[in-house]
């Protein structure tokens, strides 16, 4: 594979990671206790998810 000849600026380089970012997770409110959780996953505090009781707390 051939190597670049010319070195590619600091912006051009910026420009390719502007979609490198972090983002923040997003949380919602258990329906049992209403405490915040993350979705998709068993409420950390009461231990329920889709309304059963899966952890023991």
């Amino acid at each position: 594979m051939p190597n670049p000849t010319r070195r590619h600026s600091k912006t051009r380089r910026d420009k390719r990671r502007t979609h490198y970012k972090a983002v923040a997770h997003r949380s919602c409110s258990c329906p049992q206790c209403g405490a915040p959780k993350l979705p998709h996953r068993a409420c950390p505090e009461c231990g329920y998810y889709n309304g059963r009781k899966v952890l023991t707390t």
